[in-house]
């Protein structure tokens, strides 16, 4: 039975608002026990019930901010509750955020999120990266990357927008990104599928002479909270399928290290003579860890040590090689975890067709560099330490580990793909013995409480699994994936809940204290710019709302608050180009309108304070209403006008 505190508990819960009753006991109609025999409900049930719940009005500890994979955007989720909290829209057009429909936020998207002068829609978002200061997330910024289309972008957590969109000039497509350094420096994005360089044309029969990689260290600028562009450099890679990168921290600080595989150089079947990659890219035993010290890069871009394509500074392998910028050091075949340890001295990876988490020591690594002691060299002259000298040791995990994320007691979390498990090891000793937590099914990433930080949370892991089938009400063959949250608070690991994931496919995420976020509930003065942060030139006061025609040319200057739009009826001429110059009188909170014009394509999000600028030829003649998208008062469906376009020649 459950214990009396738990019934008191539960009788709270099912009161929550309400007057207060006696406690439900055993054996009365719709009481808690009555409820657990006609569900079915165990008292483990009941338990992970009550370390979720999260009452009305009550915040969550902590928030998920996690890839939304192919549909291009971020979902950030409280816990423990594992509520959706937004959908943050960055590669693709989103109408409630009014993202991608005729205002300011159609430069971000379609100007600068172009790749080779095309419009792009969409993006595959892999691995988000909180900023950081001091190897701790402060709440300010967060990072991602498009593995499509090689784009990383930048949202400010003040609002939650999509302030800025990098298109990459090297790379085709990138994978390990997009990660920072310790203090938000740079952010790296490194590309997955080797290509020759700016976007050239090669043929396969030259894939070892004319594709490579690259890593890019973006510089961002914590003040302006954009990437400086101008101030970026990149580093030639040799054309191995570089993937998973982390940055060193505290003593390994000016350290980044990323995994490659497919050191076969194999691309393919090449006319049916060769394997196709997946068995090419899967025969030699070991693929390479990169290991860059990326101040001594910025040492040799300093010195003009660089050559430009298109337009950005890349540091040649040949140099990054001889310099010893670029060092390679042996890992299992076909790797994919790279996760730095909290205290900076070693960075674990977990390989896809291993069974071990393998653990290099970085200050063994950083003596042999120092010492030149190696083994050999690759094809393209990059010097390979020791696998053996390189390493604390291996822990034998089980079939496929993949991610490792840590706490505060000195345990890491590892993913462990074909056997669905999340494994729970010492990771400063390794003679201590695994626990080994089934989930369901095929976990891929995996994220804990600050568990990539130097202080990492405890409490909280999430299982994000690849496969859901059984598990939730059958919505077709396309399933959703599935995030479980597990606590590890306890001597050992539970699985409190389960939550379908139903868009795209998601990768990576991170896991924040919650009261590190700094967000604002309006945009103040009214009539700020958000992608400026400065109060818009074309704000219009209230009273000063007006119509100003110029040839073909239209202005139209209005305001927005309950429940009306001033001016209310415009009246152009078929073909004028028409600017709309909107500024949203309210700063009460949650006070958010919307403006969208009928058959025109148009609708923008009016939050408190907001400027928006809507620019569009009113090419079709007719009557359109516009009207309030986000209900705001009684008077919402009231909140209404006119667009009228006049037919040429009437």
């Amino acid at each position: 039975m459950l214990v009396p505190s738990l019934l008191l508990f539960f009788a709270s819960c099912q009161n929550a608002g309400a007057p207060t009753a006696p406690a439900p006991t055993a054996g009365t109609g719709g009481g808690l026990a009555s409820i657990m025999a006609e569900r079915g409900l165990s008292e483990a049930d009941v338990l992970a019930a009550a370390k979720t719940y999260t009452p009305t009005g009550k915040l969550d500890d902590y928030v998920i901010f996690g890839s939304g994979g192919h549909g291009g955007n971020i979902v950030v989720i409280g816990v423990p509750s594992m509520r959706i909290l937004k959908y943050i829209s960055v590669f693709g057009p989103e109408p409630w955020q009014g993202y991608g429909y005729g205002g300011l936020g159609d430069d971000v998207l379609y100007e600068q999120g172009k790749q080779g002068g095309k419009e792009i829609t969409w993006g595959d978002v892999h691995h988000p990266n909180l900023s950081e200061t001091g190897g701790e997330y402060d709440g300010n910024f967060l990072f991602l990357n498009d593995k499509a289309n090689a784009r990383v972008a930048v949202i400010d957590l003040k609002d939650f927008m999509t302030k800025q969109i990098v298109a990459n000039p090297l790379v085709m497509s990138d994978h390990g990104g997009a990660f920072v350094t310790p203090n938000t420096d740079y952010v790296v994005e490194t590309s997955q599928y080797a290509a020759p360089l700016g976007g050239k044309f090669a043929t396969l029969d030259k894939y070892e002479t004319e594709y490579r990689g690259a890593a890019v260290f973006w510089k961002f600028d914590k003040v302006k909270g954009r990437i400086d562009q101008e101030n970026s450099w990149a580093i030639e890679l040799p054309p191995y399928a570089q993937d998973l990168a982390d940055a060193g921290k505290l003593v390994s600080d000016g350290y980044v290290f990323i995994n490659s595989w497919n050191s076969e150089m194999s691309a393919g079947t090449e006319g049916k003579d060769k394997p196709f990659t997946e068995s090419g890219a899967s025969q030699n035993d070991m693929d390479y860890l990169h290991v860059i010290d990326w101040k001594k890069a910025e040492t040799l871009v300093a010195a003009g040590k660089t050559t430009t394509i298109n337009g950005i500074r890349v540091i040649s392998l040949a140099d990054a090689a001889a310099e010893h910028v670029l060092t390679f050091v042996g890992e299992p075949k076909s790797p994919h975890g790279c996760d730095v340890t909290p205290d900076g001295t070693a960075v674990v990876v977990g390989g896809k067709l291993d069974t071990h988490a393998t653990i290099y020591d970085i200050a063994k690594m950083q003596d042999l560099i120092a010492k030149g002691t190696f083994t050999g060299k690759d094809k393209f002259g990059v010097d390979i330490m020791d696998f053996q000298a390189s390493i604390r040791g291996q822990k034998e995990l089980g079939l496929g580990p993949l991610h490792t994320v840590y706490d505060e007691k000195g345990f890491a979390y590892t993913s462990v793909f074909l056997d669905s498990t999340v494994v729970k090891w010492n990771w400063k000793n390794l003679e201590e013995p695994i626990e080994a937590l089934g989930v369901q099914y095929n976990i891929g990433h995996i994220t804990a409480a600050e568990g990539d930080t130097i202080s990492p949370d405890g409490k909280y892991v999430v299982a994000m699994n690849k496969m859901s089938q059984d598990r939730y009400v059958n919505v077709g063959p396309l399933l959703p994936q599935s995030f479980q949250l597990i606590d590890i608070s306890g001597p050992t690991m539970k699985v409190i809940y389960d939550m379908p994931i139903p868009l795209g496919e998601p990768h990576y995420s991170q896991m924040m204290k919650a009261d590190k976020l700094h967000t604002i509930t309006a945009y103040t003065p009214a009539g700020t710019n958000p992608y400026t942060d400065t109060k818009s030139e074309f704000a219009v006061a209230s009273g000063e709302e007006k119509i100003v025609r110029n040839g073909k040319k239209v202005d139209v200057y209005m305001s927005v608050i309950r429940s009306h739009f001033t001016p209310d009826n415009i009246e152009v001429n078929e073909g004028d180009e028409v600017t709309l110059h909107l500024t949203s009188m309210e700063q009460a909170l949650d006070q958010t309108h919307g403006f969208a014009i009928d058959m025109y394509n148009v609708n923008v999000s009016m939050e408190p304070g907001k400027y928006e600028e809507i620019t569009f030829v009113a090419d079709r003649a007719g009557v359109f209403p516009f009207y309030c998208t986000e209900f705001c008062s009684a008077l919402h469906l009231e909140m209404m006008g006119y667009l009228l376009v006049k037919p040429n020649g009437a």
